[in-house]
C-alpha cells in the first residue's frame, strides 16, 4: 500500500538533498511525485519509494543502484551514531535509509531530523 510522503521523510530528504549540485537539484524535482511504498517495521524510519516518473528527468547518477546523497548524524555532544543514505535506481529516487552505528544511541528518522550534518 502506498502512502503520501510524510513530513518526516520530506524534511530529511530536503536536508540531505540540499547541496547545490546537478544530482541533488534533479532529485529535488522528483520529490513532488514521490510517495512512500513501504517503511521498515523496526522503527528506524527507512522508507522505500514509489515515483511517478512521467514528466520527470532522471538525475545524472549513472545506471543501477547508487547512493546519491548521504548525511552523517551528529548529536549535540558530538557523537556520530549513524547516517542517512538516499538511494537511486537509474537516476530516480528509490529509498531513504537510516543507518545506526551505535548500540548506545537510538537512531530513527525523528532523531535524524535533529542531527543531520549534510556532506558537500
Amino acid at each position: 500500500m502506498t502512502e503520501s510522503l510524510p513530513a518526516d521523510v520530506a524534511d530529511v530528504l530536503a536536508a540531505v538533498l540540499s547541496a547545490d549540485t546537478p544530482v541533488h537539484a534533479a532529485l529535488r524535482r522528483q520529490i513532488p511525485r514521490l510517495s512512500v511504498r513501504a517503511r521498515c517495521t523496526c522503527g528506524c524510519g527507512t522508507a522505500h519509494f514509489e515515483l511517478e516518473t512521467c514528466g520527470v528527468e532522471p538525475a545524472p547518477t549513472g545506471p543501477g543502484t547508487v547512493v546519491a546523497a548521504e548525511a552523517q548524524l551528529v548529536t549535540a555532544a558530538g557523537e556520530r551514531p549513524g547516517e542517512v543514505l538516499v538511494f537511486t535506481e537509474g537516476g530516480y529516487l528509490s529509498w531513504l535509509e537510516v543507518c545506526s552505528w551505535s548500540d548506545d544511541i537510538e537512531v530513527t528518522l525523528a532523531t535524524a531530523r535533529r542531527w543531520l550534518q549534510p556532506r558537500s
